[in-house]
C-alpha cells in the first residue's frame, strides 16, 4: 500500500510512525509511507499555508494553493489511484468495517488539518472520504490521521505478525471483547476464571462469548441495536 500524508509539521508524523505498528509495516516493504511537507508547496517566502476565513470570524483557514499543490504531488508521484482522506469532526465516524475497507486500497492520501480547517474548494476538487474519530475536536490532524492510518495498517495482511490477534479485537463482531488474563494464576486474591485453566477449548470458547455479549450489553448497548 502507498500512503502519503500531507502536513505543515511533518516531525510529529515521523515521530508517531516510528513508535508505531505501522513501522513494522514499512519494515516489511508492505507499505511504502512519504511524509510530504506542505510548505514545500507553497509559493511566498514565509511558506504560509493559512489565512484569515472570507465573510469574517475568528480562527484562520488552510489556503487551496499549497494543498493542490501538495495532492498533485502525490497523485503524479503515486504508481496507483490513491483515494484521499480528510480527517475532520463533519465525517462519517470512523469505525472496523471501515478500516477493513480501505486496507484493501492500493493507496491513500491523507491531508492533516489545522486551524478552522481547509478551504472547502480542496474537499469539492479532490477528497473521497471525510472521516470523524469521534464528536470532540483536538489541536492537530496529526493525531487523527494517525488515528485513522493505524486502525487500516495493521488490518494490512503481514503488518501483524498474528492477524489472527486483529480478528478477535473489539468491534470486529460488533461486539466488544471478553476479559484477558495471563500468569500468575492468583495475584493479591484476584484469581483467573477457572474455565480458563481447565484446557476445555469449547468451553473457553463460550465463556469468552458470553463474556462479550454480557460486557457490550452493559457498556455499549448501542451495539446490539445495530445488529
Amino acid at each position: 500500500m502507498e500512503v502519503f500524508i500531507i502536513t505543515p509539521f511533518p516531525n510529529t508524523i515521523n515521530v508517531l510512525i516510528e513508535n508505531n505498528i505501522t513501522n513494522q509495516g514499512i519494515k516489511k516493504n508492505l507499505l511504502n509511507v512519504e511524509v510530504v511537507n506542505l510548505r514545500d508547496f507553497t509559493n511566498d517566502n514565509y511558506k504560509k499555508i493559512d489565512d484569515e476565513p472570507y465573510g469574517g470570524g475568528s480562527g484562520m483557514v488552510m489556503m487551496c494553493q499549497p494543498l493542490f499543490s501538495a495532492i498533485d504531488y502525490c497523485i503524479n508521484k503515486s504508481q496507483k489511484k490513491p483515494k484521499v482522506i480528510f480527517p475532520s469532526p463533519k465525517g462519517k465516524v470512523l469505525n472496523h468495517k471501515m478500516s477493513s475497507d480501505l486496507s484493501n486500497e492500493n493507496a491513500l492520501i491523507f491531508i492533516c488539518g489545522h486551524y478552522k480547517g481547509i478551504d472547502e474548494r480542496v474537499i469539492d476538487k479532490y477528497v473521497d472520504l471525510e472521516i470523524s474519530i469521534g464528536d470532540f475536536i483536538i489541536s492537530n490532524g496529526e493525531l487523527s490521521t494517525m488515528i485513522i492510518f493505524d486502525s487500516i495498517a495493521r488490518l494490512v495482511p503481514g503488518v501483524l505478525n498474528d492477524l489472527n490477534s486483529a480478528m478477535t479485537d473489539s468491534f470486529v463482531d460488533d461486539l466488544l471483547d471478553a476479559p484477558y488474563f495471563t500468569r500468575p494464576n492468583e495475584i493479591d486474591g484476584l484469581k483467573v476464571p477457572e474455565v480458563l485453566l481447565s484446557g476445555d477449548h469449547k468451553a473457553i470458547e463460550k465463556w469468552r462469548n458470553d463474556k462479550k455479549l454480557e460486557i457490550t450489553k452493559d457498556r455499549r448497548p448501542d451495539l446490539l441495536k445495530e445488529k
